[in-house]
């Protein structure tokens, strides 16, 4: 830490602990006077990994309309795109140090600092979706967990907060449509994280890019093909101008939530019902990310078909089949280390009995879908 960041953190606490002196004064005071001293917002200063037109900025900005209104403008947050202050995959970082004091993100971003991040949101899937992954975090142990990589393990001063299930991460985009395992071998393809090794084992060779980074990749020919996230962001990127075939579903990345980063320091300085907004801020904006994911997603895939001439295919089983195959492979390998296992059996004792319960309890809406809109799915 360097002495400016310090300085910074100091400076903070105190306008934080002045601001509730003023507020004690201006009580113990109005008996005298009517005049009010009003108190200037925090700020805080929170940076994406996203650039700014990509859609995940407009996640973002749900979570700072709904922070700022239930603060009653006592919170401010500075919100910046990706590479503002430091690039997509530096937030983490950046926030442990205290250059910002929060980030959104996704936990895959810092993978590099121990495979175990990948776990919470790209890892294995062994049946739950996002949504069931989620679940996890908030009542089966996954935050506590989460808290022993952050602060035990990497020692980092980091409070993290999960939220926006999101729905699963295609195979992506190929310049032809790809129906077998073989077709694939020796691609040249852009992924992060575990999925990284996972496509390894499919013949792939992965390359780890920011989303900025992947359309100038395709048109310098780095890489062959590419998933980023969601119809959404690829075609705000341009994906459609580099690839016209769209693969959907996936086992790589179907379980993930965006991450939520806060300087401890800056965090454990707010006053309670203001750490409380932050923290819970993240489950309300969850719901409104929801919403507008599965209204943006659906039409710009349609969008994408309709104008851009883009074939979306289903990923073909055999695929998905060997994706499962490769994830048996690697999960030996990752319980090699005793925290990764414990995470492993953490997860697959929560999916066994909650998707159990989903999907003996879940009606088949593929046959009502069929059903009222015969002949539009070809699955």
């Amino acid at each position: 830490m360097n002495e400016n960041t310090e300085n910074t953190r100091v400076s903070r606490r105190k306008l934080l602990k002045g601001g509730a002196l003023a507020a004690g004064a201006t009580v113990a005071g109005s008996l005298a006077a009517p005049a009010v001293v009003a108190q200037s917002p925090v700020v805080v200063k929170m940076q994406t990994s996203w650039p700014a037109s990509d859609i995940w900025m407009d996640f973002a900005r749900q979570y700072v309309e709904r922070v700022e209104a239930m603060s009653g403008g006592r919170l401010k947050i500075d919100l910046l795109p990706s590479g503002a202050v430091v690039g997509a995959f530096q937030v983490l970082d950046a926030v442990n140090d205290g250059v910002l004091d929060a980030a959104h993100t996704v936990p895959v971003y810092w993978y590099g600092k121990h495979k175990a991040a990948s776990l919470f949101g790209t890892g294995p899937v062994f049946g739950g979706s996002a949504n069931t992954m989620l679940a996890w975090f908030y009542a089966g142990g996954g935050a506590d967990l989460y808290r022993e990589l952050t602060q035990d393990i990497l020692k980092l001063k980091v409070y993290g907060f999960y939220g926006f299930p999101m729905p699963a991460q295609p195979f992506g985009w190929f310049k032809k449509p790809v129906t077998k395992v073989a077709e694939v071998n020796g691609f040249k393809y852009r992924t992060v994280g575990l999925a990284a090794d996972l496509m390894q084992r499919l013949g792939m060779s992965v390359a780890q890019l920011p989303g900025a980074e992947i359309v100038p990749a395709m048109e310098r020919g780095v890489i062959d093909a590419f998933e980023f996230n969601n119809p959404s962001s690829d075609m705000r990127f341009g994906a459609q101008d580099v690839a016209k075939n769209y693969m959907l579903s996936s086992y790589h990345q179907a379980s993930e939530s965006f991450e939520f980063l806060f300087n401890k320091d800056f965090f454990d300085d707010l006053p309670k019902d203001l750490q409380a907004i932050l923290k819970y801020g993240v489950e309300a904006v969850s719901t409104s990310n929801t919403a507008l994911a599965l209204n943006a997603y659906s039409a710009d895939l349609q969008k994408l078909q309709k104008d851009h001439g883009v074939v979306v295919h289903r990923t073909p089983k055999e695929i998905l089949d060997a994706q499962l195959k490769a994830w048996d492979q690697l999960i030996p390998e990752l319980e090699k280390d005793p925290y990764m296992k414990k995470v492993l059996d953490s997860q697959r004792a929560w999916v066994e009995r909650v998707v159990f319960y989903e999907l003996m309890n879940s009606p088949d809406l593929a046959l009502a879908y069929d059903h009222y809109f015969p002949g539009k799915l070809k699955l």
